[in-house]
């Protein structure tokens, strides 16, 4: 059963008991490029991710956000690592990841990259022009692998169809703690809005509901229920 959550007036749903929580957010597009003035990406704004930093910012953790290319200002107080291909990101994430208690993967990072990257821009023919793609690496799937005990790994599940489902395929492939799912095919919703409505999944069977509303209040709403106990923090 998926519950509708509304949050509680007043402060921030944690309350911090002992350390600061270390926690690694991904937000934006990735870029692969085909060569130096074309590439392959997406709509990601980062706007979710940014959202997310700023929350945990403001919560008083210890925040480090690997970047995409996008066109926001850095939340103040975060360490920002800007990158710009997956495998840029999963380098960048990598180090950080054993460091942390939390990993939110927000980055909408491409799937596939060119084989190979022309060194200078190439010509138009006016014939077909064949690609070949290879996968990139699967950074959330390959950190969650990883995880140690007591910390927590959540992910983001954008589909345009069958979104519960597909992200609860999601949660138990890569082994994760919580997944958020987001229609993104909905108007005004999603990559590069304001605005977003999500759906939150968790390894326990949870699912809790929540938008359509600021992504402001989204990140409120998601960091109001992953962050790890373990760390230090409880619900009040």
């Amino acid at each position: 059963m998926t519950v509708q959550w509304t949050p509680p007036a007043g402060a921030l749903c944690m309350r911090r008991v002992s350390h600061r929580i270390r926690c690694l957010i991904t937000a934006g597009p990735t870029r692969e490029h085909l060569d130096p003035v074309r590439f392959l990406s997406n709509g990601s704004s980062g706007k979710m991710g940014y959202a997310l930093a700023g929350n945990a910012i403001a919560r008083g953790w210890e925040v480090d956000l690997v970047s995409g290319p996008v066109a926001l200002p850095p939340p103040p107080g975060a360490t920002v690592h800007q990158v710009m291909s997956a495998e840029e990101m999963f380098r960048a994430c990598e180090p950080l990841f054993a460091a942390s208690d939390l990993f939110i993967a927000v980055a909408a990072v491409a799937d596939y990259r060119p084989r190979e990257t022309a060194p200078e821009k190439l010509k138009k023919t006016g014939g077909t022009l064949n690609l070949e793609l290879v996968p990139t690496i699967d950074i959330l799937k390959t950190l969650a692998a990883r995880k140690r005990p007591g910390q927590v790994v959540v992910g983001f599940a954008a589909e345009t169809q069958d979104l519960e489902n597909c992200a609860r395929r999601k949660l138990v492939e890569k082994d994760l703690d919580w997944i958020v799912a987001n229609d993104v095919g909905r108007p005004g919703l999603g990559m590069n809005a304001d605005a977003n409505a999500v759906l939150l999944l968790g390894r326990n069977g949870e699912s809790l509901a929540f938008g359509p509303a600021p992504k402001l209040a989204v990140a409120e709403f998601i960091l109001a229920h992953i962050a790890p106990v373990s760390a230090g923090f409880v619900r009040p």
